[in-house]
């Protein structure tokens, strides 16, 4: 029987590490990294604020949408856009989605989603403000219903922007009629 000595034994496992060393850091051949968790996590997180920031952005649209078809309602209606455009900024802060300059401001305009290509504003004033309160509302519950897979942080900034929509909802139809 032969034996094999310490230093061949050495040697060779020596010469092994090297080995899997470089394929750690050759970033090479065996095929991509999996991703860590703290990348998979950071990957998630700019999902979420992309698709929060696009329905946000969504909402912004309907605003311009309704006073483009009702101009009297704008002096109305300003101050509860600047407030969702300032909404969408920040839950797009760290994700991908641009927040667009006010109408008629000369700054390029996103592209609206595909839900939005089709909306009709009501030609009647007040129905037009119930459309957009009710499109707040909806805004905020899905603002809402993502607190629970958000990071804490986020989820904070969540809740702020689902209960100003709460609000928004509120004086576009009851806060109107004093």
């Amino acid at each position: 029987m032969t034996t094999v000595g310490r230093r061949a034994l050495l040697t060779a496992g020596a010469a092994g590490a090297a080995i899997t060393l470089a394929g750690c850091t050759s970033g090479g051949d065996e095929g991509p990294r999996k991703p860590t968790a703290a990348e998979r996590a950071a990957a998630a997180e700019a999902a979420l604020r992309t698709r929060s920031a696009t329905t946000s952005r969504d909402l912004l649209l309907r605003y311009d949408s309704v006073v483009d078809a009702h101009p009297a309602l704008a002096a109305r209606l300003t101050p509860l856009r600047a407030a969702v455009a300032a909404q969408v900024k920040a839950l797009a802060e760290g994700g991908t989605a641009p927040a667009p300059g006010p109408t008629g401001s000369g700054s390029p305009s996103p592209a609206p989603s595909r839900s939005l290509a089709f909306v009709r504003v009501p030609s009647d004033p007040a129905a037009a403000l119930r459309s957009l309160a009710s499109a707040e509302r909806a805004t905020a519950d899905t603002h809402t219903a993502t607190l629970l897979t958000a990071p804490p942080e986020y989820a904070r900034l969540l809740a702020s922007v689902a209960a100003s929509g709460a609000a928004h909802a509120y004086l576009l139809t009851e806060g109107g009629r004093g």
